[in-house]
This record gives C-alpha cells, sequence and structure tokens, in this order.
C-alpha cells in the first residue's frame, strides 16, 4: 500500500479503479492515445474524448467524432470551440497531433450525456474522509457545460447547478431518489478503494456521467477537488459541511 495525497496522473487513477471488478464495469473504456487507439475507438464508438494525462480544469481536453455523410466518412474534431473536419483520418490525426504535441494524452470513449437546455452536464460527487477515517459523500452538485464548450469543469465556464434541479426532467421523484441514492454509494465505494490501495487521501472529486439509460459513467476521480464550487449553490448546506470536513482534515490531532 502506498502513501500518497494526491494523484496527478489520471492514467494511474484510472489504473486504480479498473483493478475493482464492480467499479471497473462503470469506467469508460481508456487508453493512451495512440494512432491505432484513435482508429480503432473512433470506429468502435463514433465519438471519444481525449485529454492530457496530466491537467486540471478540462484545459486541453477535445472532443472527437467520426461523422458519416453523403461523401462517406468524416472525422471531427473540437478543441476550446475551435471545430475541424477532415474527409481522412490520417490529415485529422496529424492535425490532433498538432494540437497535443509531445504531451502525454489519453483517448476515452465518448458517454452522450444528459443534457439541460441543450447542454450537456455531468456530476461531482465529493467524497471526504470523516472522523475515524470513514469515506462519506457529502456533496452532489451538477455542472452544465457553457454554451459551445466540450467540457463542464467551472473554471471552463460551466454552470454549477443543483442536481434535483437537472434530473428532474429526466425522471420522476421516486427514481431520482435512488438515482441520488446510487451516486453517493459509487462515491463511497470509490473513496474505500482508494483508500485500500494508497494511505493518505481525505477527499476525492468524482466525476459522473448519466447516459439516457441512466447509467452513472466515471469519467474521472481528482485526488485534489476544488470543494468552492459548492458555495455557487444558492442553499449553502452542502458547502458547510464539505468545508466543515476539509477543516477537520487539516487541524492536527488534539492533545491530551
Amino acid at each position: 500500500m502506498k502513501v500518497k495525497s494526491t494523484l496527478t496522473s489520471k492514467w494511474i487513477k484510472t489504473k486504480v479503479l479498473l483493478r475493482s471488478p464492480e467499479i471497473s464495469a462503470l469506467i469508460p473504456e481508456t487508453a493512451r492515445l495512440t494512432r491505432e487507439n484513435a482508429k480503432r475507438m473512433l470506429d468502435k464508438y463514433g465519438m471519444v474524448y481525449i485529454k492530457p494525462e496530466v491537467g486540471t480544469y478540462g484545459n486541453g481536453v477535445i472532443r472527437a467524432e467520426r461523422r458519416f455523410g453523403k461523401g462517406g466518412a468524416a472525422y471531427w474534431y473540437q478543441s476550446g470551440t475551435r471545430q475541424r473536419t477532415f474527409n481522412a483520418f490520417e490529415a485529422f490525426y496529424s492535425s490532433l497531433k498538432g494540437l497535443t504535441r509531445s504531451r502525454k494524452y489519453l483517448i476515452q470513449k465518448g458517454i452522450d450525456l444528459l443534457k439541460a437546455g441543450g447542454r450537456r452536464f455531468d456530476i461531482r460527487v465529493m467524497v471526504q474522509r470523516g472522523p475515524g477515517g470513514v469515506w462519506e459523500t457529502t456533496g452532489l452538485i451538477g455542472r452544465v457545460a457553457g454554451k459551445g464548450k466540450v467540457v463542464t469543469n467551472y473554471h471552463a465556464g460551466g454552470k454549477p447547478t443543483a442536481v434535483e434541479k437537472l434530473l428532474a426532467p429526466h425522471m420522476n421523484d421516486a427514481l431520482q431518489a435512488e438515482t441520488l441514492k446510487r451516486l453517493r454509494k459509487l462515491g463511497k465505494d470509490i473513496g474505500n478503494f482508494y483508500k485500500k490501495n494508497y494511505l493518505g487521501f481525505k477527499q476525492l472529486g468524482v466525476d459522473i456521467g448519466l447516459d439516457r439509460a441512466l447509467t452513472p459513467w466515471i469519467i474521472e476521480v481528482n485526488t485534489n477537488p476544488d470543494p468552492y464550487i459548492f458555495n455557487q449553490l444558492k442553499d449553502k448546506t452542502m458547502y458547510r459541511k464539505v468545508m466543515a470536513y476539509r477543516r477537520a482534515q487539516q487541524s492536527p490531532p488534539s492533545r491530551k
């Protein structure tokens, strides 16, 4: 068991969770970006996300698709707000490599996320170690992508929104309660699994994307999550709880 307080590599964080049979089933296929993996996964899934192995705030994330039209297959990507289309894979991949350069990137199966007002959203699940080292899901918050953006991150223009408001158009109250319960349990399970593999973690931010079948896909795990996003909600209950746990983690043990 290794002692860590943070992990910067998305690849390592993904491989940790892939050791769990239950959790790994909810991780979209993820691989290192290579020409072969890009071609194979675009052919297989039609849409993928390409992201830096090390990075924050959604910087450098690219959405790519294999599209079909009257002229046959075409390859498309969006980086930031810039979009480009290519008639051949080789030209597409050459342009992609011009963006990624020598940095290590991952390619991940794209999830057709639920939308709010025509914009994709995902859910940040905040998980923290409480008294006695017990992991608890202390916060759930939705993040709606900014206009014309491919990422939902708050620092990239995403809008923090109450989860209940985002889920309401897609399900009734009973199903919503069941979905929120499942998300809280999933967050806690991920915290406990990290605890078995690494000591030192005190909080995790798990980014979950729901598809039309309401499958909770684990898009990414952040080992140093920003707690202040919860302060953007009108109801400050979750924010106060998240910050109380955070302060307790930072306080030195009392002497008797």
